[in-house]
């Protein structure tokens, strides 16, 4: 009977991919894949967006309702680390009802900087829910200009 109904024994196989993949992106991402279910706080992951110029690498993170004083940034051994803690709570009051909500979630992201950043002259500015870190390249890593010669 059970080759009449084959998603059967697979159900048990889905199950654990599901669960491989989840600690997968978990590990990927840097978010635990176990996060607290007690209700005390949560994990999350802001958001990133990076970019190159010629002289600067650019990372932007996305921060709503964080206050500049709950984030950590910080810079070792080529490896960029934002930390933090975001509260949030909103209440809504009617004649019929009362109802409030908390949030409260730490937030860890590390970021792996490339070769030729320069560790010691970070910026960090904050601005509208986002977190704005400017690492500046080293001068022997920003690309140099060669003119072009004609020949005739």
């Amino acid at each position: 009977m059970r080759s009449l109904i084959p998603w059967r024994s697979t159900e048990k196989s889905l199950t654990r991919m599901r669960d491989e993949m989840d600690e997968l992106f978990g590990r990927f991402f840097g978010v635990p894949a176990e996060l607290p279910t007690n209700g005390e706080t949560s994990v999350w992951a802001p958001r990133v967006d990076i970019s190159e110029t010629e002289k600067a690498f650019v990372v932007k993170a996305d921060l709503p309702g964080v206050e500049p004083k709950e984030v950590e940034v910080s810079v070792s051994d080529g490896v960029l680390t934002l930390k933090g803690e975001k509260r949030e709570q909103k209440e809504e009051k009617q004649k019929n009802f009362h109802r409030m909500e908390r949030f409260v979630g730490q937030f860890f992201r590390s970021i792996p900087l490339p070769a030729g950043a320069d560790e010691e002259n970070v910026v960090a500015t904050s601005a509208k829910g986002v977190l704005t870190i400017c690492i500046p390249k080293k001068p022997e890593a920003q690309p140099k200009k060669i003119a072009v010669k004609v020949e005739e």
